[in-house]
């Protein structure tokens, strides 16, 4: 409750002269209805009790207060008077001038709706300005034309021509909604590109910190492989800062990412592993980067790192036009129990949701002691 009185005693401090204004354009609406007899709210009083007529009428000047309080505070004052008079100059044009005289109101009464539109929607008006005002320009000219002509013009004609007027409306309507439907997917689309390049960064320091800690196994037992571990590590250093920012890059490449980890892993095991890697695909074909790493990683982490003698993964890539297979199994410890998937394999499914939306399939299969990822993608 504190909160709330807080919060209110905020809006009317920040917006008190709004709300000042709004309350004597209130007034005065109110006073040049009542002058000019024009009935403001809909319900009859002879209809109701006293009582409710006037909570009635005191909820409706409430709400149009704050109404105008609102539409105050967001737009300058200059604008709303300035459309607000066409209205004002309208409703007397409709009191006071005779209905065979009466050239303005309908006029006024577009471009008061024009206004309305260019105050509301800025963006939607500038865009579109000129076909607005080009349909309505030729709508008000048609009712000129037609009212000059026309010997006895009755109040049938200008329902008629009020029926011409909300034509275009509907097409102006579907406009906007298409504008907003390609704004909120272009926004998507970003929103999807940023996670995108979040989780590239993710990816990449996921990896280098399991290749650094095998760097330093092999540093502490001052092992004769370590220079070329560096050098190993330093190549697939540069290929992941530079290529690995780019949105596609060619099958060719990333498969010999995919090699010099092998042999990167290779110089570190004293034990013996049977690592096998087969392709057959169309080397052109372009893939996103580090896209497959996630997989031979975590065959290398939970498989061969695990168990002391018979490891093995076998890695198995080839393409069919542009589609691409590639399969990795590996055998596990079976006595080890693992409750949580890594952050590669979750960062994994969410690039394949962003880069291949119902264009690819990943399929797991764990049984007994061996585990097999078969990743299927349709590249375009």
């Amino acid at each position: 409750m504190e909160a709330y009185f807080c919060s209110m005693n905020l809006f009317l401090t920040k917006n008190y002269k709004a709300l000042l204004i709004g309350g004597i354009v209130t007034i005065l609406v109110m006073l040049f209805l009542r002058y000019s007899q024009i009935h403001f709210f809909v319900v009859n009083p002879d209809s109701v009790s006293p009582f409710l007529y006037t909570s009635i009428n005191l909820i409706s000047l409430l709400f149009f207060w704050l109404l105008v309080s609102l539409v105050i505070s967001k737009f300058p004052l200059y604008k709303i008077l300035g459309i607000v008079s066409l209205l004002v100059v309208a409703i007397l044009a409709e009191l006071y001038l005779p209905f065979t005289d009466n050239l303005i109101t309908i006029p006024l009464v577009i471009l008061f709706w024009i206004g309305v539109t260019f105050l509301i929607l800025p963006q939607f008006f500038r865009k579109y300005k000129i076909a607005i005002l080009i349909v309505y320009g030729l709508v008000i000219s048609y009712f000129f034309f037609d009212f000059i002509t026309t010997i006895n013009y009755t109040q049938n004609n200008r329902e008629h021509f009020a029926h011409f007027i909300l034509i275009p409306i509907p097409f102006f309507a579907a406009l906007w909604l298409y504008e907003q439907w390609r704004w909120l997917k272009m926004l998507k689309a970003d929103k999807a590109s940023a996670e995108l390049a979040l989780l590239k960064t993710q990816i990449n320091p996921h990896f280098f910190f399991n290749t650094l800690n095998n760097l330093y196994g092999l540093v502490v037992e001052k092992s004769d492989n370590a220079p070329e571990m560096v050098l190993k590590l330093s190549e697939m250093m540069r290929y992941t800062i530079y290529e690995g920012k780019e949105e596609l890059i060619l099958l060719k490449d990333e498969i010999n990412y995919l090699k010099n980890y092998i042999e990167l892993h290779k110089i570190r095991y004293q034990k013996t592993v049977d690592i096998t890697f087969i392709y057959d695909v169309d080397e052109t074909l372009k893939v996103p980067p580090l896209l497959f790493i996630i997989l031979l990683e975590n065959a290398f982490k939970h498989g061969v790192e695990k168990i002391r003698q018979g490891a093995y993964i076998f890695l198995d890539m080839k393409s069919e036009g542009n589609a691409l297979f590639c399969t990795i199994e590996n055998n596990f410890d079976s006595s080890e129990v693992h409750h949580t998937q890594g952050i590669g394999l979750e960062n994994l499914k969410k690039r394949l949701a962003y880069s291949f939306p119902n264009n690819h399939e990943l399929i797991i299969e764990k049984k007994e002691s061996i585990y097999k990822v078969q990743l299927n993608l349709k590249l375009v």
